[in-house]
């Protein structure tokens, strides 16, 4: 025990790796996560040895976490701020509103101390950065002693872990199991007949499989039907959704073929493009053939990002039609994704500006697209100039202070350095020419500074939480359950009532005003589809911004 009080940064990397293992625990379709195991193991930790952990190191990893949280989001953030997303938006403000009244009505019900009631409010919304954002502006009470501060800071945590526990299992078995029911659909063929009626064929994606056949496909054709037509006929009478990318007559290879070459008996030709298109161009041009030695053509493949700004709020489709590079260079989109989360390239897709979408076809087809439509993604190293002025920025923007019925009230650090990553990243998002933060860099940031941050907050907040326990013991529970169930049904009654939202993707909408990847996981497994994810990453990014802003507000008005 004295190696760990004596060593911080030793216990502070135990709690890690141990809170990651208990994370990885399952029971049935739950899990804790890293986050809830690591702040569990800080917990225990802390009481044991006392051990004593800069502030400054909370800070400044918080800072990181907040700041990379919202430069992910920024640019869905911003798109989503449009009509269409409207009755989405809609969803989080239930949840905003909701959590904070119902964690006002407890406070001043039971008598609860701003601390145990921040709690609450983080650990039933399940949104880890609320715990960040309360503590923060605890610390900033001015009518409270130092003893208080860490007394009540302390006490964010220990709610926190309570109420997350039973948050996170309310809100997964409610979403995947209980509201299917109360809908009365069977979610996996909800999701399978939308998936059809969106792509206007076919069946649904498995949630983890991909399709026997690939959806593009190029195929080899022996002319017996389509004796004297040209390419540009053939590309035609099937509406231009194949290319002809080669053409072999005897042993002379045209690759590609002019769109006036004539075709004759015996040619073969190899087209390109989706499935379902080939085989139909197929019946118009002859019987397929195997593979011809010599007349494969390799399909490059990048990755663009939308920046133009006329091509957002469309469907694939539509960006298809107004753009003839798809059809003349023979490009496809066979992908889109959107704030990390992979979404059905189908023709009725909207595409946001900020999305990535993945192209395949010929190299020169490609170049000329990409230059319309957005910008070649590279996997640059991280501008370390950007993510710094990033984080500069929202520290200073998080110290101005505004009165709120006399009371002073400030962002403070992690408000402000939200608002200044939703800002940098929608701003790299719109050329992706400077700024480089890889996603990957961003994600190991953002998951990296919370976990720091929760140890920190854990190790610190252990000797407070067994009294806290035994006097709020039974309330905790109840008020994750409650602080769940509430936003969620009222969202499902809203949804379907007033606002029309297709099921599958309400149901998604509510796992993601609830700001929980766990509960999408398991609506995703039980619907085996992808397509609620369509209603989830919208009000994932709005409430990723309201949520921790609801800890200051709180805090505020219970301190006032």
């Amino acid at each position: 025990m004295g190696v760990l009080r004596d060593h911080p940064e030793l216990t502070l990397f135990l709690c890690l790796s141990a809170g990651y293992l208990l994370g990885r625990l399952r029971v049935g379709p739950i899990t804790l996560g890293g986050i809830c195991g690591t702040l569990i193991v800080a917990l225990f930790l802390g009481a044991w040895t006392k051990v004593v952990i800069s502030d400054d190191v909370k800070t400044i990893f918080f800072a990181i976490f907040i700041f990379s949280l919202g430069y992910l989001a920024g640019p869905q953030f911003f798109a989503n701020l449009n009509r269409k997303s409207l009755r989405f938006f809609a969803l989080c403000l239930i949840e905003v509103v909701c959590v904070i009244g119902i964690a006002l009505g407890l406070a001043k019900a039971f008598d609860l101390d701003v601390g145990t009631a921040a709690g609450i409010l983080a650990g039933a919304a399940t949104e880890s950065a609320v715990v960040g954002t309360a503590t923060e502006a605890i610390g900033k009470l001015s009518d409270l002693t130092q003893q208080q501060i860490t007394e009540y800071q302390g006490h964010v945590a220990t709610a926190y872990t309570v109420c997350y526990l039973f948050g996170l299992v309310t809100i997964v078995i409610y979403t995947s199991q209980i509201m299917p029911m109360l809908l009365r659909i069977n979610l996996r063929d909800a999701s399978r007949a939308l998936w059809e009626k969106m792509r206007g064929s076919g069946g649904g994606l498995e949630s983890d499989e991909r399709e026997a056949l690939p959806g593009m496909v190029g195929r080899t054709f022996l002319v017996t039907l389509a004796d004297g037509a040209t390419v540009s006929q053939v590309e035609r009478q099937n509406g231009s959704r194949v290319t002809v990318e080669a053409v072999k007559r005897g042993t002379k290879l045209l690759t590609p073929p002019p769109p006036d070459f004539e075709l004759t008996l015996s040619d073969l030709v190899l087209m390109v493009g989706r499935r379902s298109n080939i085989i139909d161009a197929g019946r118009r041009v002859g019987p397929e053939t195997p593979a011809i030695p010599g007349l494969d053509t390799p399909l490059a493949t990048t990755q663009v990002s939308l920046t133009d700004k006329a091509a957002a709020g469309k469907s694939i489709d539509a960006l298809t039609k107004e753009h003839p590079e798809f059809s003349s260079g023979g490009v496809y989109v066979t992908d889109v994704l959107r704030n990390e989360q992979h979404l059905p390239a189908t023709p009725e897709t909207v595409v946001q500006r900020g999305d990535v979408l993945t192209l395949v076809g010929a190299r020169s087809g490609l170049g000329k697209l990409a230059a319309k439509v957005g910008a070649t993604v590279k996997n640059d190293a991280t501008d370390f100039i950007y993510l710094g002025l990033g984080i500069v920025c929202g520290s200073l923007i998080g110290q101005i202070s505004v009165k709120f019925g006399g009371v002073p009230m400030s962002l403070g650090t992690g408000g402000g350095c939200l608002v200044s990553g939703l800002l940098f990243g929608w701003f790299r998002s719109r050329t992706q020419t400077f700024g480089a933060f890889p996603p990957q860099a961003a994600t190991t940031l953002k998951d990296m500074g919370l976990a720091i941050f929760i140890a920190c907050t854990g190790l610190v907040s252990g000797p407070q939480a067994w009294p806290l326990l035994k006097q709020y013991g039974v309330l905790l529970p109840f008020a994750g359950i409650a602080m769940v169930l509430v936003p969620a049904t009222i969202s499902l009654i809203v949804g379907r009532k007033f606002l029309n939202i297709e099921k599958p993707l309400l149901i998604g909408a509510i796992a993601g005003q609830q700001c929980s990847t766990p509960a999408i996981t398991s609506v995703t497994q039980v619907a085996q589809s992808s397509v609620p994810m369509l209603g989830y990453t919208i009000t994932y990014t709005l409430s990723n911004f309201l949520l921790p802003l609801t800890g200051p507000l709180l805090v505020g008005i219970l301190g006032a």
